[in-house]
């Protein structure tokens, strides 16, 4: 599904360059659920920035289904997130003056879609999500958890094969939290999509097939949930 090779971002400040990814390589498979963690300024978000086509790498590949995302122009990059791509923020980034069900149905109507079936599908999402009664209300008028539900079905209306969580969770108590987590592993699993979290959350890490740990603009370290460090992997970052 995605494989990245030799992936490095640097910015300039001034007269300093600063090196955030120092040569990534990484391959997510189709269906996978990757959590990656890792303290701040570590790289966790550019990578998904350069996942999501929201940035380009300074050299390095990130490939999609075999094809060179990074090597696409803005407008390419554009039509495989419309198509492909859901993106899931911790502030939910949802538009104030649109109603639930209009958020939800955004991606749809700004890729121009004119599909007879697209209020069935949006209302379809809104059960899916268990916003039934909330379609018509506004976004400050809904809880925490409520909008992150919003979000998700916003990114998962055109059904993507990849979505790109970044601190989905970051805002929520841990019930809220849970319930958003059941979510995006509910249709992980239904619809084989491959996830890839950034959190800070072991709590939320623990909902993946893989753990990914960041440092320093390299990964560290890489646990899945079949090896037998697993469990002692998630009991360290809560001693």
């Amino acid at each position: 599904m995605i494989s990245i090779n030799q992936l490095f971002k640097s910015f300039e400040q001034g007269n300093l360059k600063i090196e955030v990814l120092k040569g990534i390589d990484l391959t997510i498979k189709e269906g996978e659920f990757i959590a990656i963690m890792g303290p701040s300024g570590s790289g966790k978000s550019t990578l998904l920035q350069l996942l999501g086509g929201l940035d380009t790498p300074s050299s390095g590949q990130v490939k999609i289904h075999g094809k060179d995302f990074s090597g696409l122009t803005e407008k390419q990059r554009t039509i495989v997130r419309r198509k492909s791509i859901g993106f899931i923020f911790q502030n939910y980034q949802l538009l104030p003056t649109l109603t639930v069900e209009e958020n939800i149905g955004f991606p749809l109507y700004a890729d121009g879609r004119k599909d007879k079936n697209m209020k069935e599908k949006i209302r379809n999402m809104i059960k899916e999500v268990g916003l039934e009664g909330f379609e018509k209300k506004a976004p400050n008028l809904l809880s925490g958890g409520q909008q992150q539900r919003v979000s998700i079905a916003r990114a998962l209306i055109h059904e993507p094969k990849i979505l790109l969580a970044d601190e989905p969770t970051g805002n929520l108590d841990r019930q809220r939290a849970k319930e958003i987590l059941d979510l995006l592993a509910k249709f992980n699993k239904q619809r084989k999509q491959s996830i890839i979290m950034v959190t800070h959350d072991i709590f939320a890490a623990s909902y993946a097939d893989k753990i990914i740990l960041f440092k320093d603009g390299l990964i560290e370290t890489e646990v899945t949930r079949e090896d037998h460090g697993y469990a002692e992997y998630l009991a360290s970052f809560l001693a």
